[in-house]
C-alpha cells in the first residue's frame, strides 16, 4: 500500500502563525515597557537605598568622615586609590578592600621615606593611599586625605579635608591617638581643632608653610601649639607637612589641580 503524503500547511495557516507571533511579541514588548515605567520609581528607590547603604558602610569604616560630611553639608562620597609616586589613580585596586595601614607595614607594598623628608617620623609609607571626594549637588566640595605621623608617644592618625582650591583646610579630625591624657591627648579638643579650618597649606609659590607654633599664631599658615603638649601638637603639624609634600599627596594634588577628576 502506498504511503499517503502528509498534508501541507496552506498559505493562510502560515500567515496566521506569523500574525500570532507578531502579536505576542508586540504584547510582550508593551508589557515590558509599561512594567519598566511603572517599576522605575521602585527601582530608583532600591538603587538609592543600596547607594545609601554603601555610603553608610564606608562612613562606618572611615572614622571622622561622617562628622566632616555633616559639617560641610555634602551629600555624596566617592573613594579612589592613588599611586603616591605618580599621583595617578590606580583602577586595579578596590577601595573597599584596601587597607593603607596594612599596606604600609608590607615591604612589598611600601617604600622607605628618605630621612630628609621624613618630618612625620614614619620611616615607611604605603605605595598607595585612598582619596575621598565629597560632593554637593554634583559639585566637588572637599577632598579628604588620610594622614598620620608620630606624636610624643604614639602614632597620630587623622582625616584632613581640603576645600576645592586644594590649598585651604576645611576640617581636621583626629581619628586615632594614644598621647598622654590631659596633655598631648588634647589634640582631639574641638577648641584646638577649630583653629585649622581656613588655614592655607602653601604660600603663593607652592611652598608648604602650614605649621604649629609656640606663642601667638599669625598669618594664614600658623596654628597655636598646645601648652604642655609641644611634641604632640608639633606632631600634627609635621604630619601635615609631610603628607602634603612631594613624598606624600603632593604629586596627586598637583595633578588634580592641573587636570581635575
Amino acid at each position: 500500500m502506498a504511503d499517503t503524503p502528509a498534508p501541507q500547511p496552506n498559505k493562510d495557516d502560515r500567515l496566521r502563525v506569523f500574525a500570532v507571533a507578531i502579536t505576542v511579541a508586540l504584547v510582550c514588548a508593551i508589557v515590558v515597557s509599561v512594567s519598566s515605567v511603572l517599576l522605575r520609581p521602585y527601582q530608583e528607590a532600591h538603587l538609592e537605598a543600596e547607594r545609601q547603604a554603601r555610603m553608610d558602610a564606608m562612613l562606618d569604616a572611615l572614622p571622622g568622615m561622617r562628622e566632616i560630611m555633616e559639617e560641610a553639608g555634602v551629600d555624596s562620597l566617592s573613594t579612589r586609590i592613588v599611586d603616591l609616586e605618580t599621583g595617578i589613580f590606580d583602577p586595579d585596586i578596590d577601595p573597599a578592600s584596601f587597607d593603607q595601614q596594612t599596606a604600609g607595614n608590607d615591604p612589598n607594598r611600601s617604600v622607605p621615606i628618605p630621612p630628609e623628608q621624613d618630618v612625620a617620623e614614619l620611616r615607611t609609607r604605603a605605595r598607595h593611599a585612598p582619596v575621598h571626594f565629597l560632593d554637593r549637588d554634583g559639585e566637588l566640595l572637599l577632598v579628604v586625605l588620610p594622614v598620620s605621623g608620630t606624636g610624643y608617644q604614639s602614632t597620630i592618625r587623622a582625616m584632613l579635608a581640603l576645600e576645592a582650591d586644594l590649598n585651604t583646610i576645611a576640617a581636621l579630625t583626629i581619628t586615632d591617638q594614644e598621647e598622654t591624657p590631659g596633655l598631648g591627648a588634647r589634640i582631639e579638643d574641638p577648641v584646638w581643632l577649630a583653629q585649622w579650618p581656613g588655614k592655607e597649606i602653601a604660600d603663593e609659590t607652592g611652598q608648604i608653610e602650614i605649621s604649629v607654633v609656640r606663642g601667638q599664631a599669625s598669618g594664614p599658615h600658623q596654628v597655636d601649639g598646645l601648652t604642655g603638649a609641644t611634641r604632640s601638637s608639633n606632631g600634627v603639624g609635621n604630619m601635615l607637612r609631610y603628607w602634603l609634600g612631594d613624598h606624600g599627596f603632593g604629586p596627586f594634588l598637583d595633578r588634580l589641580a592641573e587636570e581635575g577628576l
